[in-house]
Parts: C-alpha cells; sequence; structure tokens
C-alpha cells in the first residue's frame, strides 16, 4: 500500500495563473486523471452517461472512469474549452467506447434541455447524469463580490442541475442515478469564497431533494464533496503561491487528483451504491463534512 500523504505531488511550483475558463492544456504540472492508472471491472456496461464539465479536472478522470467500465459518454463544455474536450474524446474511445461532444453554455436553459436530448438521439438511452460543470468565484469582502458573477454562479452551478435533472429524468428507467458535485465548501465555507460555498451548500440540499423526490421512480440521487483538488479551476482562482502550498492545511497535507475521485462517480452511478441515495461522499484528505 503507499502512503496517501506523498502517493501524489504535494507541491506545485511556478504554475502560471490561467484566464477563465481554464484549460488542462495550459497547465504546467499536469493532473492525473487515470489515464495510465484506472482499471475498469464492467460496472457500467453498456450505459449512457452525460458528465457536464466532462473535458477537464474531475469530469475528464469520471469520463475515463466510466468508459472504462462500459459506458458510452457524452460530456458537455464550453466552447472555449475545445482543446480540453478532444483530449477526453481521446481517451474514451481509446477505451472502446462512444463520445460525443456537447459545447455550449449550461447557464442557458434551453442548451441543458438539448444536452439531454442530443445525448439520448445518439445513443437512445440516458442511464446516468453527472451534474460536475461549476463556476468557481472568489471574493476580498462584501463589497467585492460582482453581481453579475454571483448570478452567473447561481446559474451555472444551482439552476443547470435543477434543469438538467427535470430533462433527464423523463428519459431515465428505474435503477438510473443521478451524481452531483458539490463541495468541502459547502461546510467550511472559506471567507474568500462565499459565494461559491453559497451554491455548493445548495447543491448539497438539492440532492436530498431530489433523492427523495425520484426514489418513487427508482431514480437514484447522490453527491460527491471533493476537497482542494488538482483542476484548471486552480490557477483561474488562485495566486503561484497559494497554489504551491495547496491542500497543505488538509489532514493529509496535499492536493488530490481528479483520479482519486473517479471511484466515488463509479460507485454511485453502478448497482455498487443501488441502497445508496440522498448522501454526500467526501473525498476530502480528510477534511470532515458532516
Amino acid at each position: 500500500m503507499s502512503d496517501p500523504r506523498q502517493n501524489q505531488p504535494t507541491r506545485f511550483p511556478d504554475e502560471p495563473r490561467q484566464p477563465r475558463p481554464g484549460l488542462t492544456a495550459n497547465m504546467r504540472t499536469k493532473p492525473d486523471h487515470g489515464e495510465e492508472s484506472y482499471v475498469g471491472n464492467g460496472l457500467l456496461t453498456n450505459k449512457v452517461a452525460l458528465i457536464t464539465g466532462g473535458d477537464s479536472g474531475i469530469g475528464r478522470a469520471v469520463a475515463i472512469a466510466y468508459a472504462r467500465e462500459g459506458a458510452d459518454v457524452a460530456i458537455s463544455y464550453l466552447t472555449d474549452e475545445q482543446v480540453d474536450a478532444e483530449e477526453t474524446r481521446r481517451w474514451v474511445e481509446k477505451a472502446g467506447r462512444r463520445c460525443l461532444l456537447l459545447p455550449g453554455d449550461i447557464r442557458e436553459r434551453d442548451h441543458c434541455i438539448a444536452l439531454v436530448e442530443r445525448t439520448v438521439e445518439a445513443f437512445g438511452s440516458l442511464d446516468v447524469l453527472v451534474n460536475n460543470a461549476a463556476a468557481q468565484t472568489m471574493n476580498d469582502g462584501l463589497d467585492s463580490i460582482d453581481d453579475d458573477e454571483m448570478q452567473g454562479a447561481f446559474a451555472a452551478n444551482v439552476f443547470a442541475m435543477i434543469r438538467l435533472a427535470k430533462a433527464a429524468a423523463k428519459h431515465m428507467k428505474p435503477g438510473a442515478a443521478i451524481v452531483n458535485t458539490t463541495s468541502e465548501q459547502a461546510k467550511v465555507a472559506n471567507k474568500a469564497m462565499i459565494v461559491y460555498a453559497a451554491t455548493k451548500g445548495a447543491i448539497s440540499s438539492l440532492t436530498v431533494g431530489l433523492s427523495n423526490l425520484l426514489a418513487s421512480e427508482g431514480i437514484r440521487v447522490n453527491a460527491v464533496a471533493p476537497g482542494p483538488i488538482w483542476t484548471p479551476i486552480q490557477p483561474i482562482a488562485k495566486s503561484p503561491q497559494e497554489l504551491e502550498t495547496l491542500g497543505h492545511d488538509t489532514p493529509l497535507g496535499r492536493a488530490g487528483q481528479p483520479a482519486e475521485l473517479a471511484p466515488a462517480y463509479v460507485l454511485l452511478a453502478s448497482s455498487g451504491g443501488s441502497y445508496m441515495s440522498g448522501n454526500v461522499v467526501a473525498v476530502t484528505g480528510g477534511v470532515p463534512v458532516s
């Protein structure tokens, strides 16, 4: 067994800042998405999954894992992230599965509906919805919070999840699953991330509400709460000095990698999690979220 404190990078020196939306292709220290390590076991054979934010970070790791478990995958992403999306598609197709690329902005209501409809049209069904895409906002104080940015964060992080779940549930059969991405910030609520934390708190509550609402249809709804994970969202929001010590304040003393999240998403989408609904699974390096 490897030491969980040292089995992934513990520092990220000289990582340059990036403008939004941020690209894996432009990161100096590349994240580990499980490209060389994830081994599938047929847990999602012939299933169809739609993953928002599937071009990079946690979304790419989930797409790779799902493909290696036997699923066809549709991924949504912003148009500016095309280069990352193409790389994700390459890994999905290398696993022998189909990958549908769906660029656009999930803050737009009609686009959320179109994502589901185009996935069903291309693959014939929808078994798993992974609501993963998110906008992370930072603040110095209350006066620094931009109203348009705040509304955009809720549109991307919360409203889109509701719209996607609403559209997806119409096509889902008993045994289907919705997996949302919340955050440790839903409980920790860093003072410099209060809008982001508020959206993640809403997602945690939404997960419980949806699980109660959809249980009668045999659809399970759960969430994963990541801690500090090495993805393109980090060089957007944080300074090089903050990036170098990312995750050092967790009990395990380091940031996580996207590949370390993928098994949780597989469990919650597969029959292995058949008696799990309304849960928030923490993958935080030891930071408690309950």
